[in-house]
């Protein structure tokens, strides 16, 4: 057997740095990107509608298969290579209706490699799970350092860059994809069985409430870039906005032990939502660089924070032989169905009321968050959610 190139950490962590440095090229720079070719609110709107809605859907049917048939590692393998050559396709034209197929496309495979990756993580963890932000740091770092060189880059060169930059970026993870360790131990197979976990009242009320969380984050991921050149910012200041926003995660990352050890999920949870009600509220209306900075360090809590418990709420709840699929559906219903909805209707009322009313209604979405989660817990039988929250976190 070939010697791996990299201890499982390293294999693990290198897969981290890859996606979220493709991220920090796709996210604040892709719709951008659209903006510059001529396309309409609506267009962008429905291109990163397109794109998430393979995130709410396929997760859940690719993770089902890997864990009724233990074939996590070779699905992971087999998207991500599909996936870089579905992106290269991007190249070939400009036209709204052939990219917006190529999305279509390209999501169908991309959209279970995070949570494979998260499942691959709690697996290495074992019983060490508070630890997972000191391992995901690393793609903030990643994150980070893009968004800048990136911004610096585009302003010097044509914007089509990106898509040259994500193609070989693409290229690299799906060949280190194939150094990711499978799952330890012997595990059972599950069947189709892992779709009513879904209707456990503390696992359905975890996912409605996060679903409204990233509903709210629409406004921020699709336009907070249109937002920024439209108020006369260049791409430098755009890529250090995004560079900020992932510098403040990183800190709650790397202390993420500390935090679980001394807050319930649940708290850091509401939270979160709480803060992002704030953070978009400000946004509605701040025109200033200095303001717009500043609501970028809150990020800390809207994603980092929020991110981080998600992902030990849902593994908390979800029984070992199907941990891909929980994590698949966690990712599918908030950063697929949940940002699906946010980037349609954003989409739909960009045009019309303008980007610092929909900041406004992102705040009330956020606001609703927090409000169906402290209410749903009330209803738990016996505090069900509470108990399985304050396990995790001991």
């Amino acid at each position: 057997m070939d010697k791996p190139l990299l201890p499982t950490k390293g294999v693990i962590a290198s897969q981290y740095v890859l996606y979220f440095g493709i991220l920090g090229i796709f996210l604040p720079y892709f719709n951008l990107y659209c903006f510059h070719l001529g396309f309409s609110g609506f267009e962008i709107g429905v291109i990163s509608a397109v794109r998430t809605v393979t995130t709410a859907f396929f997760p859940l049917v690719w993770g089902a298969l890997a864990d009724r048939y233990q074939i996590r590692k070779p699905l992971y393998v087999a998207c991500s290579i599909a996936s870089t050559g579905i992106w290269a396709l991007f190249l070939l034209t400009t036209d709204f209706l052939p990219m917006l197929a190529i999305t279509l496309c390209y999501g169908t495979f991309y959209a279970p490699i995070i949570a494979f990756l998260e499942a691959f993580t709690m697996d290495h963890l074992g019983t060490k799970k508070k630890r997972y932000g000191a391992i995901r740091a690393w793609g903030s770092i990643s994150f980070i350092l893009t968004v800048i060189l990136v911004g610096r880059v585009i302003d010097a060169a044509p914007i089509r860059i990106i898509l040259v930059l994500i193609l070989a970026g693409s290229i690299l993870q799906s060949f280190l994809s194939t150094q990711v360790p499978g799952p330890t131990g012997l595990r059972t197979k599950t069947a189709a069985s892992g779709f009513s976990l879904l209707t456990r009242r503390p696992v359905l009320l975890f996912l409605c409430s996060a679903f409204l969380m990233l509903v709210s984050h629409g406004t921020y991921y699709g336009f907070f870039s249109i937002h920024l050149a439209g108020l006369g910012y260049g791409g430098t200041f755009i890529g250090f906005a995004w560079a900020l926003a992932s510098a403040a995660e990183i800190l709650v990352m790397i202390n993420s032990e500390r935090i679980f050890m001394r807050f319930s999920l649940q708290r850091v949870l509401v939270f979160s939502f709480l803060v992002a009600a704030f953070r978009w509220s400000v946004l509605s209306w701040a025109e200033s660089g200095t303001i717009i900075l500043l609501t970028q360090l809150l990020h800390a809590a809207t994603y980092g924070a929020f991110h981080m418990a998600s992902i030990l709420y849902i593994d908390s709840l979800i029984p070992a032989p199907a941990k891909t699929f929980g994590q698949s559906a966690n990712n599918a219903v908030t950063y697929g169905l949940g940002m699906m909805t946010g980037f349609f209707l954003n989409g739909v009322l960009y045009d019309w009321v303008g980007v610092q009313t929909l900041f406004g209604l992102s705040a009330v979405t956020a606001i609703a968050g927090a409000g169906l989660l402290l209410v749903g817990s009330s209803f738990s039988s016996s505090g069900s959610a509470s108990i399985q929250a304050g396990k995790s976190s001991r």
